[in-house]
């Protein structure tokens, strides 16, 4: 297959960095997948997604002025599998794939789900240090 923009080609991840991983393409050409076009979702560490040696879809969204190959790791899995985007419906029960982003009132509902336990927390642990009675005045 011929490497030109656009196009989704396997190849296989030769090594990798703290800010990407180098792909072997096949006829003597590698590219660089940046961190943050290996998933969807935030990447704090490249090795808890991507193995050396392992085989990888990826799609070539860039030719540096080097002549470097730009790689997604992500924009070839968003390609490749469209009808996972689509809400599938089996008897009136729907659901969303694993793969499809939260909506952004489902992000911000679970953030203050989860910010409101941490507070509730913090202040349970707040309240044991201190009594209660431990800032009235003694007039």
């Amino acid at each position: 297959m011929r490497l030109e923009l656009g196009a989704v080609v396997e190849g296989k991840i030769t090594g990798i960095t703290k800010f990407g991983a180098f792909v072997d393409l096949g006829e003597g050409k590698s590219g660089l997948v940046h961190i943050s076009e290996v998933s969807n979702f935030f990447v704090k560490e490249i090795n808890e997604h991507l193995k050396e040696g392992q085989t990888v879809k990826v799609k070539i969204i860039k030719l540096n002025d080097k002549g470097k190959y730009e790689l997604s790791i992500k924009q070839a899995s968003e390609e490749i599998l469209p009808s996972q985007k689509k809400v599938q419906k089996n008897d009136n029960f729907s659901f969303k794939p694993k793969n499809q982003a939260l909506s952004f009132e489902d992000m911000i509902n679970k953030f203050k789900k989860s910010s409101d336990e941490k507070l509730s927390d913090f202040k349970k642990k707040t309240e044991v240090r201190r009594p209660r009675n431990a800032y009235k005045s003694n007039n």
